[in-house]
């Protein structure tokens, strides 16, 4: 098995490379931080290719993906999985960079990371395109604006491509966590119920992976409270979400 994976230094994207890697898997490492891939890398049983990259930078991303395709062969599963947190106000001017960046890495590096891979696994007719969305995307939350924004196009980029690519071997999956404990939730100072550990998540997600799940909240109790969440009127989500807990601003994790 052939697996290429942004964010892979911390967190969801470590447990899923120590997840896979245990697997046998073949594996292509993508992170910004060049001195964690590495002792990763060196961690991991089997031999594995590390790109320090940002994804905002797609041509960054395409070199990856030809080198790990003409080292490897076209991977089995792309995972998705940067992205950033940063608490944000609206009418703080000086959050409208981090709001940028969140949008950029969020989004715009969800379809970078994909895009180079897509041809080849076309032309294999197999494949699967994972990305990683969060409850958060489901409605929006106060002083998490961008992460929610950012959150919300990526489900609904997913399901377009999922539409997309509907017929040519190609299954896409849309994976939306809760509370993961990771250095990104480490920073949130208010109640986070359900809480799973990342080792525990990366295997429900590579079960989710496994079975071509079109769309899935994991754990299944943040599905529950997602579904609840669509069904709040305005005025009775405003009031609700109005006192909620907020991530502090200036965070980038």
């Amino acid at each position: 098995m052939r697996v290429f994976l942004t964010g892979a230094s911390s967190g969801i994207g470590e447990a899923l490379a120590r997840h896979y890697a245990a697997a046998g898997a073949r594996l292509g490492l993508a992170a910004r931080r060049q001195d964690r891939l590495s002792v990763l890398a060196a961690a991991l049983p089997g031999e594995h290719a590390c790109y320090p990259l940002d994804v905002a930078d797609a041509a960054a991303l395409t070199a990856a993906a030809a080198d790990f395709i003409a080292r490897c062969g076209c991977p089995d599963i792309v995972i998705a999985n940067a992205g950033i947190s940063v608490g944000t106000v609206a009418d703080q001017a000086d959050d409208l960079p981090a709001f940028r960046r969140v949008l950029e890495t969020n989004v715009l590096g969800m379809a970078q990371t994909f895009q180079p891979f897509i041809a080849a696994m076309k032309a294999r007719g197999s494949g699967r395109l994972v990305g990683i969305a969060s409850v958060a995307g489901i409605r929006g939350l106060p002083g998490a604006g961008a992460y929610s924004a950012s959150k919300a196009a990526t489900i609904a980029y997913l399901e377009a491509l999922r539409v997309e690519l509907r017929g040519s071997g190609i299954k896409v999956v849309t994976i939306a966590p809760g509370y993961i404990a990771t250095p990104m939730t480490a920073a949130n100072r208010y109640p986070m119920p359900f809480m799973l550990a990342a080792g525990e998540a990366a295997r429900r997600f590579a079960r989710a992976i496994e079975r071509g799940t079109s769309y899935t909240v994991i754990p299944w109790q943040m599905g529950i409270v997602a579904k609840l969440m669509r069904l709040l009127p305005n005025p009775l989500f405003d009031a609700l979400f109005a006192r909620a807990g907020r991530k502090p601003r200036g965070l980038d994790l």
